[in-house]
C-alpha cells in the first residue's frame, strides 16, 4: 500500500491541544449577548418626563390612548384595579405600555377580561398585570412598559421605558 506524502505525524499532545482550542472556539461562538433589560420599575433609558394624563381621566379596565416618548410611539394607560409591580398612583394599579407589538409592529388591543394586550398579526399576548410579560405568540421580548410617576394633583408622567420600542435601533429621540 502506498503512503501519502502529505500526511502529518501528529502526537497525542498536539492533537488534544488542537481539539481543546477548537472546542473553546466553538463554545465562544455560541455565546450570544442578551439585550439590556431594566429591572422592574427602573428605566432602561430616561426620557424627559411627559405628561400623559390625570388619574381622573382613567376608568377601570378601559385603556386611555397616549403617545410616549413621542407622537410616533402609540401606547395606553390602564387602571387595572389591583396593585401590580411597576404600577403607579395611589393604588399602585396604573400602568402604561407601548401598543406596538415588538414582534412585527402590529397595533395591539386591550382585552379587559384577562388584562392582556393582544396582537392581531401573529397572536402574541402580553400580560398587563405582570409588566407586559409575553404569555403567548411569536414575540421574542416583553412589551415596553412606561416608568410612571403620579404627582399630588393626580397628573401621570412617563419618565422612561424598560424595553426597546419596536422599529427603533435605540431608545434615543
Amino acid at each position: 500500500m502506498a503512503s501519502c506524502e502529505k500526511l502529518v505525524d501528529m502526537g497525542r499532545r498536539q492533537f488534544l491541544r488542537g481539539a481543546g482550542i477548537g472546542m473553546a472556539s466553538a463554545a465562544a461562538a455560541t455565546v450570544v449577548a442578551q439585550p439590556a433589560q431594566a429591572a422592574p420599575g427602573q428605566a432602561l433609558v430616561n426620557y424627559p418626563a411627559n405628561l400623559l394624563g390625570n388619574v381622573s381621566d382613567l376608568t377601570l379596565n378601559e385603556p386611555l390612548d397616549v403617545a410616549y416618548p413621542d407622537d410616533s410611539a402609540p401606547g395606553v394607560l390602564i387602571k387595572l384595579g389591583t396593585k401590580v409591580e411597576g404600577g403607579a398612583g395611589p393604588d399602585g394599579d396604573i400602568v402604561g405600555f407601548s401598543t406596538i407589538c415588538p414582534h412585527k409592529g402590529f397595533p395591539m388591543s386591550f382585552d379587559a377580561n384577562d388584562k392582556t394586550l393582544n396582537c392581531p398579526g401573529h397572536y402574541s399576548r402580553f400580560d398587563c398585570e405582570k409588566g407586559g410579560q409575553q404569555v403567548w405568540g411569536h414575540a421574542t421580548q416583553n412589551l415596553p412598559q412606561y416608568i410612571l410617576r403620579v404627582d399630588d394633583k393626580g397628573d401621570i408622567y412617563a419618565e422612561g421605558l424598560d424595553e426597546l420600542l419596536y422599529g427603533r435601533l435605540s431608545n434615543v429621540l
